[in-house]
């Protein structure tokens, strides 16, 4: 437990290193912008045939962003490697020619290096996104992305996880050649300035002395729900659970009555309607519903600037919602920077 106070909700390594991803964010996009352009060339030159990711915790989130990137912008089918395949079954995958991207802010998990190297040697072109490149995963990679976040010492991942989005944001917009996803580039780092200095202090003061919560997402915004959930259960010791809104309807809502406390994320995208309509469903049945939305103003909304571009959109997402996880866990008297039973590198086999 805490002995600060919410009123010193500045006071964390949590709330400087979630701050600081907009200009790691800016850093990052501009040196790797010769590295990734060269690795896109080269994508464009050697198609792979699908890509698979592997990763674990926030990264694996951000594997779930990237998924709905690739798939949406590249229509290339994208699917997530669990590392226990190899690790715990000693299963040899069938990769050649595939393109594999493993993200790690440390690159030391031995689960995660094992199935690095098997998928190098069953054929297919390893890419490395990696927070530490000198970690021994990097050496794993036909081609390093640096994450470039800087020294991240909260236990709770924020930054490391923002420059994960951003170095698949820029590969994709690189490798697919569109120019919108280019220009919202060069507008990221001021949209999550902005977006840092949202007030979510309604989230806050309703999930004070919560004990469940669900997050719903689509689509992009699915990953960010994932990681919001994941935050409030380490961070503020609450039960969160993550769900396409699609996915809600099937069994779990039926859980959620009169008082039960629902985040909605609204992508500004075709999949936003569905998850206005379950959050509406909710709110129906007496629930308690905040929905974030790029843009809207009225009363039911959590505030976001207007986004670059819909994929830009989970980036401006998490960012404002790290601000109120780390002003909610002092409200319900944790410590952000050490959650409970957990350590900085998960070493997971």
């Amino acid at each position: 437990m805490n002995a600060r106070s919410p009123a010193h909700a500045e006071s964390t390594r949590m709330f400087a290193e979630a701050g600081e991803a907009a200009d790691a964010i800016a850093r990052q996009l501009e040196e790797n912008r010769h590295a990734i352009a060269s690795l896109a060339q080269w994508l464009r030159a050697h198609p792979p045939r699908f890509i698979a990711t592997c990763a674990r915790g926030s990264s694996d989130h951000a594997a779930t962003y990237g998924q709905y990137l690739f798939e949406t912008q590249l229509g290339l089918v994208t699917a997530s490697a669990s590392p226990s395949i190899a690790s715990v079954y000693a299963v040899k995958p069938k990769l050649q020619d595939a393109l594999f991207i493993a993200i790690s802010q440390s690159g030391r998990s031995p689960d995660l290096l094992l199935s690095t190297d098997l998928a190098r040697a069953a054929g297919a072109r390893v890419v490395v996104l990696v927070n530490d490149e000198s970690a021994p995963l990097a050496q794993l990679a036909h081609h390093v992305i640096p994450l470039r976040a800087g020294r991240e010492t909260s236990v709770a991942a924020t930054k490391s996880y923002l420059c994960s989005l951003a170095a698949l944001l820029q590969l994709t917009a690189s490798w697919s050649g569109n120019e919108a996803l280019s220009s919202a580039l060069h507008a990221l780092p001021q949209a999550l300035r902005q977006a840092w200095s949202m007030d979510w202090s309604p989230l806050i003061a309703g999930l004070r002395d919560a004990r469940d919560l669900f997050v719903v997402g689509r689509g992009l915004g699915l990953a960010a729900a994932q990681e919001a959930a994941l935050k409030l259960k380490e961070t503020c010791g609450l039960h969160a659970e993550a769900f396409s809104s699609a996915e809600v309807m099937h069994g779990p809502m039926a859980i959620v009555g009169a008082g039960f406390p629902v985040l909605a994320f609204v992508q500004d995208d075709h999949s936003g309607d569905s998850t206005l309509e379950v959050s509406r469903r909710f709110a129906e049945r007496g629930a308690v519903v905040w929905r974030a939305q790029p843009g809207a103003d009225d009363n039911g909304h959590l505030p976001l600037p207007p986004s670059p571009h819909p994929a830009c959109t989970p980036l401006l997402t998490i960012n404002a919602f790290y601000r109120a996880a780390n002003a909610l866990a002092l409200a319900r008297g944790f410590d952000p920077d050490v959650p409970p039973y957990l350590n900085k590198v998960t070493e997971t086999v």
